[in-house]
């Protein structure tokens, strides 16, 4: 029997002064494209989860967190092509202006509530936010 080897990535939910959470619809990655997500990447070799956040966050979105300043919400193993490990991290303070840094591989921006986020939503995306909402922390999801 062989092992499958796990892929960590890490997602940061921005959060707005009005309870809004930042999805970007992603575009022309041949992943999930046309739907919702958020800002996240793959944790490189010998990157912490926070500094994956904060990188992925600058090449994303164009905004420089602060270390220290994330708060984890959630890690959920999911089933995929590979044994994927999805972390979850919220973001209420950043510096700079948001913006589409990468138009190649996102189509746009919106604001939308976690609860209600826009459509169509990546599904594992949609069941973090909603284990997040119950305040489960760690979770499986299989789809």
């Amino acid at each position: 029997m062989s092992r499958m080897q796990s892929v960590v990535d890490v997602n940061v939910l921005f959060l707005n002064e009005h309870g809004e959470c930042l999805f970007l619809q992603r575009a022309n990655t041949g992943f999930r494209d046309g739907q919702y997500s958020l800002v996240a990447g793959h944790l490189e070799p010998g990157e912490s989860i926070e500094e994956c956040a904060i990188r992925e966050s600058k090449e994303e979105a164009g905004v420089t967190i602060a270390p220290g300043t994330l708060e984890f919400k959630l890690v959920m193993r999911r089933d995929s092509d590979q044994n994927r490990i999805s972390f979850f991290l919220a973001c209420r303070e950043w510096d700079g202006v948001i913006a589409n840094t990468e138009p190649h591989k996102c189509s746009g921006f919106v604001w939308a509530k976690p609860e209600h986020p826009p459509t169509p939503v990546v599904d594992y995306i949609a069941a973090a936010l909603a284990q997040i909402r119950e305040g489960v922390m760690l979770a499986d999801f299989k789809p």
